[in-house]
């Protein structure tokens, strides 16, 4: 993976390790906080990549409409749901429920830069 890649892929971890507890953010919503807002896919990839790491809570990132685009990526059919929804997260037919009220934005939550 190049260097950049690399960095950009850390800089995510750190946004979303930071995801609160029972709330999703978007791929697009980390991108834009990065500066990158035309990266969403990168930050999927990311996420992706992250599946062996314990502290990076990639269960959290959907895409900007709350569908589980990432499900996929998760060891079983359902652990992505299922761990959404063991924080209190409604899911039906792989979309998050109540969206609005539990997307939690970057740009808007955090003060710090990476």
């Amino acid at each position: 993976m190049k260097e950049e890649n690399q960095n950009f892929f850390q800089k995510v971890y750190e946004v979303a390790k930071l995801i609160p507890y029972g709330r999703v953010t978007s791929y697009g919503a980390i991108a834009k906080y990065l500066g990158a807002a035309r990266s969403a896919r990168m930050v999927g990839w990311a996420m992706n990549a992250s599946h062996n790491m314990e502290d990076v809570p990639a269960h959290r990132v959907v895409n900007k409409k709350g569908l589980l685009t990432g499900k996929h990526h998760f060891d079983g059919t359902n652990l992505m749901q299922q761990l959404l929804e063991n924080e209190g997260v409604e899911v039906i037919e792989n979309q998050i429920q109540n969206l609005d009220a539990l997307f939690w934005d970057p740009f808007l939550e955090l003060e710090i830069d990476l």
